[in-house]
């Protein structure tokens, strides 16, 4: 049986901490995974870092096919989410039903978490960029390049931590307070593709097929997911 090298960004370790087991468990396959943001991900690969699959972003995924690191007829969609608002569990949840609401809560929370490198964190610079108030914002700022900022929050850090929804659902210690407001709401569809140099291409096409059934839609969803729409 095979070892699969997957390359995969952070919004996806939770649905993965659970479907990865069960196909290992179905096929015999084990499945070796690597995480980073997309953009990270995409700097690896170019400098020469390879695998046999990959689940990013899919500007990430399009732009290594384009660069013929991996395979354009393997091109696949997974599943897409959006960005939310959490808060250590137990603790008061602020009202984010508005634009206005939310750009409050950010406001007069002590301190809010953010990734610096991550689809989510570059999204939230620009946003908060847009309504006004980076100044404040930066000067009470936890911030990484990448992984899970809940972290920050269960820790007692952070007050408030902004990132993709299945980010946040990862961590233990975490409630959801919600999605951003529809008008200010950033998608991030993620794709995947096999590497043109694959070692194990027909394991990694195994693996791409169960990631692209029913049942794992259903964990997907559970994580926080949504399906993907092009």
């Amino acid at each position: 049986m095979a070892t699969i090298q997957l390359f995969a960004t952070n919004s996806l370790r939770g649905a993965f901490d659970e479907l990865i087991p069960q196909f290992e468990r179905a096929g015999g396959h084990t499945v070796s995974v690597s995480y980073d943001p997309a953009k990270m991900m995409l700097e690896r690969v170019r400098r020469g870092e390879t695998a046999d699959l990959a689940v990013l972003g899919t500007p990430a995924i399009d732009a290594l096919v384009k660069e013929g690191k991996l395979t354009a007829g393997s091109r696949r969609l997974v599943a897409q989410c959006g960005v939310g608002v959490g808060v250590r569990t137990g603790a008061k949840r602020p009202d984010i039903g508005s634009v206005e609401a939310f750009k409050s809560a950010l406001l007069a929370a002590k301190s809010v978490a953010w990734t610096s490198e991550g689809v989510s964190g570059i999204y939230f610079s620009e946003l908060i960029e847009r309504l006004g108030i980076v100044d404040p914002l930066r000067a009470k700022a936890l911030t990484q390049p990448g992984g899970l900022v809940g972290h920050f929050v269960v820790e007692g850090k952070a007050e408030l931590a902004v990132q993709q929804i299945p980010e946040l659902l990862a961590v233990p210690g975490i409630d959801l307070v919600g999605p951003l407001p529809k008008e200010i709401q950033k998608y991030t569809v993620s794709a995947a593709g096999i590497f043109a140099g694959a070692k194990q291409p027909a394991a990694a096409q195994a693996l791409l097929d169960f990631l692209t059934t029913p049942a794992a839609a259903a964990v997907f969803k559970a994580r926080g997911h949504e399906p993907a729409t092009a």
